[in-house]
């Protein structure tokens, strides 16, 4: 493997599946089923003009499946075949893309690049296997939301912003693990053939109403806590999956997602940079979206660029992802807020729950540098310790009992002098 970040070019798939803009939603579907994909380029003649991407589709499900695609189309990022692996990784988080469109020089469509393509090379990426690879417990996120097996299908569209980052676990009524649901799963039962005729007004259910269970898919793809995530990554690769759960013992204690994996290679791919300043530091956000209030997201930057600034006088930051997850009820305004912290000096995580989400992103920035400081205190404590020990002329034995055996073999001769 060469030592420079591998390219798009590398990578991506050649000939992919497009569409043209007046085909209907149905075909779109019937793609993504057969082909396993999640986003589908449209041409028009020949030209790319956008994605139609199943979330796209999946946050209109009241659409008729004779809806055109055109009217869903999503605008992609800019991708060339020259492009490297950590410069994707970014477009793809940023745009909140599973696949982009790769182009030429003239605009035309050469290929399509995948979280899956970036995932399934990433154990082999020599920047990643030179600094090593940091364990499944420091990147994944915790499941904080678990889908009970008789829980009816109607809560996941509640659940819709989470499905589109990655499944959710399936647990019995005693917290154990035994499946996975996810935005395709849901998508089943959200398009279905209508049969015409009349209807029976006594029939008030719909295929909404079923349960989680008969939906799922099971087992669920895991991985043992204390995992690296390159041999987490070689699982999601080979079993086809874009997550892995975490668990102790048989419950699920966190999700390894395809971006919780491409996140990490921003934060390689930002610390071959020179001097770190805020403004160089990747923020991602997700879970904002449908806010009505647009200065929420200025006041979110301003909290979260002064704590970087504090931050950055310990440690070198080199990416931070902050999550908004509303909780699923009618009956409170509570989310919880989720930020996780990639430095030169380690990862750092922290949460917050309230129904303050202002108040929750400065909670966990705080806590977020208090953690940074309590480490970077540690650490001068600890060299402080090592100069007095050299200064001293002490020596510092990893065995106890051979230091001992060194004393009396130096006592014994003493004795005979």
């Amino acid at each position: 493997m060469p030592a420079s970040w591998p390219t798009v070019g590398e990578m991506m798939t050649a000939r992919p599946v497009t569409l043209p803009p007046d085909a209907p939603i149905s075909r779109a579907l019937g793609l993504m089923r057969a082909r396993d994909i999640h986003e589908i380029p449209v041409l028009r003649r020949s030209r790319l003009i956008g994605m139609v991407t199943f979330e796209s589709i999946a946050r209109r499900a009241n659409r008729a499946l004779a809806t055109k695609v055109e009217h869903l189309l999503v605008v992609a990022p800019l991708i060339t075949p020259s492009t490297t692996y950590p410069e994707v990784a970014q477009e793809l988080l940023a745009a909140g893309l599973r696949a982009a469109p790769v182009v030429g020089r003239r605009g035309e469509l050469v290929g399509v690049v995948s979280r899956t393509d970036l995932v399934r090379l990433l154990p082999q990426v020599a920047h990643l296997t030179r600094s090593g690879f940091p364990t499944v417990d420091d990147v994944a996120s915790p499941a904080t939301t678990l889908v009970r097996e008789d829980d009816l299908c109607r809560n996941l569209v509640l659940q819709l912003r989470l499905l589109e980052e990655h499944p959710l676990p399936v647990v019995d009524r005693k917290g154990r693990l035994v499946g996975a649901v996810g935005l395709k799963d849901l998508g089943a039962v959200l398009w279905r053939p209508i049969a015409g005729g009349k209807r029976d007004p006594r029939a008030v259910t719909t295929a909404l109403d079923v349960k989680v269970q008969s939906i799922m898919h099971a087992p669920a793809v895991t991985v043992p806590s204390g995992t690296d995530v390159a041999t987490a990554a070689r699982r999601m690769t080979r079993e086809k999956v874009s997550s892995v759960f975490v668990v102790e013992g048989d419950r699920p204690v966190r999700v390894l997602g395809q971006a919780d994996l491409l996140g990490l290679v921003v934060a390689r791919g930002q610390a071959t940079g020179g001097r770190t300043r805020v403004e160089d530091v990747y923020v991602e956000i997700t879970g904002l979206r449908g806010s009505g209030d647009p200065a929420l997201l200025g006041d979110i930057d301003h909290l979260v660029a002064r704590a970087l600034k504090r931050i950055t006088r310990s440690v070198r930051p080199r990416l931070l992802t902050v999550h908004f997850a509303p909780h699923a009820t009618h009956r409170t305004s509570d989310l919880t807020v989720e930020a996780r912290l990639h430095t030169d000096g380690g990862i750092f995580y922290a949460s917050h729950t309230g129904w303050n989400l202002l108040a929750g992103v400065s909670g966990l920035m705080d806590e977020l540098a208090s953690q940074v400081q309590r480490t970077r205190e540690a650490e001068r404590h600890r060299n402080r310790r090592g100069r007095r020990s050299v200064e001293s002329g002490e020596t510092a034995y990893a065995d106890p009992d051979l230091e001992a055996k060194l004393r009396a073999a130096t006592d014994t001769g003493d004795d005979e002098e």
